[in-house]
């Protein structure tokens, strides 16, 4: 059985499973970078890994203002109309 850890601060914690995954990676990958130290050093590394192992995918980044609160809604629903799958990602 797989468990989902959540790091925020739910005084009754939700329930929540894994996305359905798809066979095969086609479309677009979003790549978020939170705003925090270096993390737009692994994120260029992480979209160079992807361009080199899915040639044929495209690969976008977005990036949050701050790390201390969530990504605005007009982020998100960028991510959402142009991305088929999106990793957020951060570094120290």
């Amino acid at each position: 059985m797989t468990q989902i850890l959540d790091p925020t601060d739910e005084r009754v914690p939700l329930r929540r499973s894994l996305a359905t995954r798809t066979e095969v990676i086609a479309g677009t990958i979003g790549l978020l970078d939170i705003n925090k130290a270096r993390g737009d050093v692994m994120i260029e590394r992480l979209r160079q890994r992807l361009s080199e192992r899915l040639p044929g995918v495209e690969v976008k980044n977005y990036r949050k203002p701050t790390p201390a609160k969530p990504a605005p809604d007009d982020v998100r629903r960028q991510m959402m109309e142009e991305c088929d799958f999106v990793v957020e990602a951060l570094a120290d």
